[in-house]
């Protein structure tokens, strides 16, 4: 989701500015320095001069002058912005300040009075001494120590080594942008960074998600545990997209030590997505899920997420008090509402409840209009939905009426639908507009087609639910990623709603899994799955012309009570309100997002 949101490596400025071996070990020993006076005496009479001068001065001899004259003394910048060397070694170390043949670093001055805050730094810069001795506790390191450091490990971990302590190195010697000084550092703090120096992390992240698999969280040995399998999908995505199948059925082969159906979430979840990306690389082999979104089984366990899970129960409920609130505020008693896709007619049963729970002195009536659905049952699924309905309306004592047409949404019309005068219409997108094709996919974009003909109806109030991910048109390693982390908080919320032992638990898992394998195998006609992030959701109601209406503090407040009495308080589960929605999540990930819109 975001990702999406995600680290090591060197950065560029580090190696852009690297040269040979030979020049490296050269600017590692050489350093040529200019006076901080330089450019600052206006006046020629007032110069420095030394005319008996011959030869070169080393560096304490002018240390040594400049402080007794003018009580300054000299400090080395890092320059600024091309990083010429690439030693570890700091350039206040006690090196051997020798004439070098070219002027490099430059020298800043700073007053005298100012030296007691360079001290921790001079204490630091000694640490590669050879000569200082160790006592345990205090972080002091003893002889040998820096010639230790430098010649742990193979090559890779040499490597890791310079680079940390070059970020060391920079951060000691880094001036802020405006000129202050250097902060102080404790003794505690030097002895947490040695340790850290000496004993490494060996679990490293792999630092970008287009870098090859031999740098990800994983271990690079097949038989080695995989710490991190979420970079390891990125890894398999990035390696996909630059068709190095090599490389990605390697990363498989790691993966599967990880994947276990009966496991935890994170084992479940590496499951199907081991399965998802396998159909990219070997679609014969795999093929992947498309037909298979239309199936009577799917919707069979997709409509059972929808049941158990909060965030997909409280989005429908959301969309009901909007539209109740809505109509209500314009003064309708009848309310038309016109859904392209009611599915098992959940949402409806509880519109009706609450519908009978407000008090009115007139008895206000529903009526809902729906579409054919011939891919999961035709007209006898809806009347079947419509009986149910009819059959709860009755017992709560509200109007009730339910329609199925058969005409094409391209024809849609108030004359058509049977709206009457006095009804206010509703129209509801519950995880319907994503599995329409967008421009992205075809010249008719169906979707920004539908939403305007929607707003030529005039409704008194448009509700949608929508699953808050960035899978319609952003790239495959961005897709592998969102599906991962989305997806991966579905399977960690489940546990905390449905029992492990429960089969639907299994059907449920399974429906996210084509969902999830259809959003990552797919392209083109065949990825149905094309969810939007909210803002996204929010460009493209605006321009078919909608503007948002706010859903108010008392919903939000009635959905959060709702939501402790169905999770018996499990902090785990939010409701949060955000730029006019309600955004419905999981520790910190938000998975649905409900809106209206006039």
């Amino acid at each position: 989701m975001s990702s999406g949101f995600s680290g090591g490596g060197a950065p560029d400025f580090f190696i852009a500015g690297r040269r040979s071996s030979t020049t490296n070990f050269k600017a590692q020993q050489q350093f040529s320095f200019r006076s901080p006076l330089s450019g600052t005496l206006r006046d020629p009479n007032a110069q420095i001069r030394r005319p008996d001068f011959s030869g070169k001065r080393s560096l304490s001899e002018i240390q040594e002058q400049n402080q007794e004259r003018l009580g300054f003394y000299f400090r080395n910048v890092k320059q600024r912005p091309n990083y010429q060397h690439a030693s570890p070694i700091s350039t206040l170390s006690p090196v051997d300040f020798s004439p070098a043949p070219f002027i490099s670093p430059e020298v800043s001055s700073v007053p005298i009075l100012q030296q007691h805050r360079l001290q921790p730094l001079t204490l630091s810069n000694s640490i590669f001494s050879p000569n200082l001795s160790m006592n345990k506790g205090n972080g002091d390191m003893g002889p040998g120590t820096g010639r230790d450091i430098m010649g742990l490990g193979s090559e890779s971990e040499k490597k890791m080594m310079n680079h940390r302590l070059q970020e060391l190195e920079k951060e000691l010697l880094g001036d802020e942008e405006d000129g202050e000084g250097v902060s102080a550092v404790t003794n505690s703090e030097w002895s947490d960074t040695i340790r850290n120096l000496i004993n490494p992390t060996r679990n490293q992240i792999s630092p970008s998600p287009t870098t090859s698999s031999s740098s990800s969280c994983c271990s690079t040995s097949a038989s080695s545990p995989i710490p991190c399998t979420k970079q390891s999908f990125m890894d398999v995505a990035a390696a996909i997209s630059d068709t190095k199948q090599n490389v990605a059925a390697k990363i498989f082969t790691r993966l599967q030590q990880v994947a276990n159906p009966r496991g935890t979430s994170e084992q479940r979840l590496t499951v199907y997505m081991v399965l998802a990306l396998k159909s990219r690389v070997y679609p014969t082999e795999h093929p992947p899920p498309a037909s298979e979104l239309y199936g009577k089984e799917h919707v069979s366990s997709t409509q059972m997420l929808y049941d158990v899970s909060p965030c997909f129960k409280l989005g429908f409920m959301a969309a009901n008090l909007a539209i109740l609130d809505a109509t209500s505020e314009q003064g309708f008693q009848k309310i038309h509402v016109l859904d392209f896709e009611i599915g098992h007619g959940g949402q409806y049963m509880h519109l009706l409840h609450a519908l009978a729970a407000r008090k009115c002195e007139n008895k206000r009536a529903v009526t809902i209009t729906t579409f054919t659905d011939f891919a999961t049952g035709g007209d006898e699924k809806l009347k079947i939905v419509g009986q149910e309905l009819k059959a709860l309306a009755n017992k709560l004592g509200v109007c009730f009426n339910f329609s199925i047409k058969n005409s094409n949404i391209t024809e849609l019309s108030r004359e058509k639908l049977g709206i009457e005068p006095d009804e206010a219409l509703a129209v509801n997108f519950a995880f319907k507009l994503y599995k329409l094709p967008d421009e992205s996919v075809t010249t008719e974009n169906l979707r920004d087609d539908l939403l305007r003909r929607v707003k030529s109806l005039s409704p008194a109030v448009m509700t949608v639910v929508e699953q808050e991910i960035n899978a319609n048109t952003a790239p495959l390693t961005v897709r592998v990623r969102e599906v991962s982390e989305h997806y991966g908080a579905l399977f960690d919320s489940l546990e905390a709603t449905v029992p492990a032992h429960n089969p639907d638990r299994v059907r449920i898992e399974e429906a996210l899994g084509r969902k999830l394998g259809n959003t990552v195998a797919c392209e083109g006609r065949d990825r149905v799955e094309r969810c939007e992030l909210f803002g996204k959701w929010r460009a493209r109601m605006s321009m078919a012309g909608f503007r948002p209406v706010p859903m108010g503090q008392p919903i939000s407040e009635s959905l959060r009570v709702k939501l402790n009495s169905v999770t018996r308080g499990n902090s785990g589960f939010t409701v949060i309100e955000q730029s006019g929605g309600i955004c419905f999540g999981w520790m910190g990930r938000t998975l649905t997002v409900a809106c209206a819109w006039r």
